[in-house]
């Protein structure tokens, strides 16, 4: 086992060549528009709806403020339910909005919203389902639908890790009544912050684009209050050439995620999620559960013993959000409601995947593990 010198952290952003982008700031220099739906903005929307298979897409500066809005979009009050294990942005984006989160459990082998527990769920103020493709696997579509279906609930999912999904072939934006994308530099297509909303018609993306935009509908007509989330041409010129490069990028991680599987199965105590068939994934993460009967040690003293060796990987999701003081007092956010996910948040730790990582950096990640294995 060699020492790790330089740092590994859980990602690091694909950037694309410098002189590249130089070429896009020579553009934005010259016609001076660093904004307000500019032309690399349009040009950007047009290409990542083609590249992602879907009909309508809305830049936002960031994907918080796309959840926000998505939400307002929508006209979503009352109770919503929504997922613990994710990120924060998810669960903010309800109470930004006067919106009470109601959390369900999770699945054990997705980490996805499980639809028994969604029914469950439901009362007379629920108006809409919030779920999340996490580290990028799709939802029970189908299940969440009839629910949604049934129940006469919106369903609009934060898919932040699912950039380039696809469920037999179909990309899994086109599923809910919206889907929102996150571009954040930590993302498998970054804008370094960034945002997105997809949605199925023409009518709705252009109310979309009112509440990004102050709700300026003319010059001089503001129809409703709207915020200011608009992406820049900086941004969208980054985009641009991001999405040149995607494609090559999500083939590395591919690569990755093939060695740790390769490298990692077998260890008594440690799980990591397959492939699933018929989904075009996008490896945003790749999450180990430590089982500590099993395994050596904690998950808790794995994730230290990686720190020592300059390894970081990070515990997503650790805490669950329904832990966190802003959301615990909730009845849904008790622990014995959330079992499943209680169990997950305290086993997964998320190693270094990112295209330029190394062949002897991640057999080190492997190296480690080993190592520490039980015996």
């Amino acid at each position: 086992m060699k020492k790790q010198n330089k740092p590994i952290y859980v990602t690091q952003p694909a950037m694309p060549p410098l002189d590249e982008f130089t070429e896009y700031l020579k553009k934005i220099w010259q016609n001076k528009i660093l904004t307000n739906n500019g032309p690399l903005h349009q040009q950007l929307e047009q290409e990542l709806a083609e590249y992602l298979g879907v009909k309508y897409i809305s830049l936002f500066s960031n994907g918080t403020l796309a959840l926000v809005t998505a939400l307002q979009a929508l006209r979503i009050t009352g109770e919503v339910i929504t997922t613990p294990y994710s990120f924060v942005a998810t669960t903010h984006s309800l109470w930004w909005n006067n919106i009470k989160p109601v959390f369900a459990d999770i699945e054990p082998n997705t980490f996805n919203l499980d639809p028994e527990k969604v029914e469950a769920a439901i009362t007379p103020q629920t108006t809409a389902i919030m779920p999340v493709h996490v580290y990028g696997n799709p939802c029970n579509l189908d299940a969440l639908q009839q629910i949604a279906d049934t129940y006469g609930l919106k369903l609009i999912y934060d898919a932040a890790h699912a950039f380039g999904v696809k469920v037999n072939g179909n990309s899994v934006l086109n599923y809910g009544d919206l889907s929102i994308l996150s571009f954040h530099a930590t993302k498998v297509f970054n804008t370094i912050e960034g945002g997105a909303i997809i949605c199925p018609d023409e009518k709705t993306k252009k109310r979309i684009d009112f509440l990004k935009n102050f709700g300026f509908a003319g010059e001089t007509t503001v129809i409703e209050p709207g915020i200011n989330a608009k992406m820049n041409e900086l941004q969208s010129a980054y985009g641009l050439l991001q999405l040149k490069y995607v494609d090559d990028n999500i083939a590395k991680r591919k690569t990755i995620a093939d060695i740790y599987r390769k490298n990692l199965i077998g260890i008594k105590g440690l799980r990591f999620l397959n492939d699933i068939e018929g989904v075009t994934h996008s490896y945003s993460y790749f999450p180990i559960l430590i089982d500590s009967k099993e395994y050596a040690m904690t998950r808790d003293g794995l994730y230290e013993e990686l720190k020592s060796n300059n390894i970081f990987g990070r515990r997503y999701f650790f805490p669950l959000i329904s832990q966190f003081p802003s959301y615990k007092g909730l009845p849904s956010a008790q622990a014995d409601n959330l079992p499943v996910a209680e169990g997950i948040t305290k086993q997964v730790i998320c190693l270094p995947i990112y295209p330029d990582l190394t062949m002897d950096e991640q057999m080190n990640v492997c190296d480690i593990i080993k190592a520490n294995q039980r015996t």
